[in-house]
């Protein structure tokens, strides 16, 4: 049996921030998480997309803020239960829970947080024929090495953040660039939308509005795909990479069996306070909660790390009062101003 403070269901960026929150605090973390290593999306999906909204950096890439995120973890020792997902959750008399995992290793705490992002995910495939005989052969729905577009004809579909964002930065890796959306409008950022205009007065992107592609041609690996313009014949466009950008179908997956209230896919937690879910001592924060004006972005689920952390400690010390100190006063232990040597290892992997 795995014992802690707090038990984080999901090690994406949100999950590792609350490690240092947690730490400021004298709270021990232990994170179970499906995938091999920590970082989740941000590591396994897309590590060379950049951000652009974290404080303090222009632009970094969603692997470097990984590596930053567990760097600033490492004096605070948090243990990880990697490649297994989170299954059942039972709570105990003494008010305590106890998490299973689907290879049946156990862990029990006090207080237990979801951070598991959009759950697990599938991306959402466009209507054509024949894709499924070009997926890892040409068509790819997840951009994980920009390098394997390097001097390559590339086509991007799509009208969301993803696609604007994986076409401005192809911009510069790619021979040819093109985006597809099936709108004049797009959803994405407007200085991103802006940034592609700009980027088609340039020269260095065909957009192609409102379109869609229809059909992919090729034999062994794509060599083309069939584009129907509104108002005009089909045509053919010659590429390399077809690369079909509508998002990631979401599944809470297990954790929707846990008696906690849902909507929309998304587990509905009390904002006004702590993010705490319909059942105490089990909070939800980061992408995988609801509430009245939620926003999807890594630096919300900073924000709702904090206060989880601050309403953790209450229910795990309830007889100590905490009175909040600044890391730049008492160094980053926050308290009593001294500071450990941070760990060789990193991560501990329980098997």
């Amino acid at each position: 049996m795995i014992t802690t403070d707090i038990l984080i269901i999901g090690a994406g960026p949100t999950g590792l921030f609350t490690i240092f929150e947690a730490g400021l605090l004298k709270l021990k973390c232990h994170l179970i998480d499906a995938l091999p290593q920590p970082g989740g999306q941000c590591s396994e999906i897309y590590p060379k997309k950049p951000i652009y909204d974290i404080p303090a950096y222009p632009e970094i890439l969603a692997g470097d803020l990984t590596d930053k995120l567990i760097e600033q973890t490492k004096q605070f020792e948090p243990g990880f239960t990697l490649g297994e997902r989170a299954n059942t959750i039972e709570k105990q008399e003494d008010g305590t829970f106890i998490v299973t995992t689907n290879k049946g290793t156990k862990h029990q705490a006090p207080v237990v947080a979801i951070a598991g992002g959009l759950g697990s995910f599938e991306p959402r495939k466009p209507p054509i024929p024949n894709i499924a005989d070009f997926e890892d052969k040409g068509v790819e729905y997840i951009i994980r090495d920009p390098e394997l577009y390097r001097d390559k004809k590339v086509v991007i579909s799509g009208g969301g953040d993803s696609a604007l964002d994986w076409a401005i930065f192809l911009s510069d890796v790619a021979s040819e660039v093109t985006l597809i959306h099936r709108r004049n409008e797009f959803r994405g950022a407007l200085d991103s939308v802006d940034r592609v205009q700009e980027l088609k007065n340039l020269g260095k992107i065909n957009l192609i509005t409102p379109a869609e592609v229809k059909g992919i041609l090729g034999k062994e690996h794509v060599t083309g795909v069939a584009v129907e313009k509104k108002g005009e014949a089909p045509f053919i466009i010659d590429t390399d990479h077809f690369i079909p950008l509508f998002g990631l179908s979401p599944k809470l997956g297990p954790i929707a069996d846990w008696g906690l209230e849902i909507e929309k896919n998304a587990i509905k937690v009390n904002n006004a306070l702590d993010y705490q879910t319909n059942i105490p001592g089990i909070f939800a924060i980061g992408d995988v909660n609801t509430y009245p004006g939620k926003l999807k972005l890594i630096l919300c689920g900073f924000h709702e790390a904090t206060l989880m952390c601050q309403s953790a400690y209450k229910i795990i010390h309830p007889n100590k009062k905490y009175v909040m100190k600044y890391t730049t006063v008492g160094g980053v232990e926050g308290f009593d101003g001294t500071k450990k040597e941070a760990p060789k290892a990193v991560v501990k992997a329980i098997q």
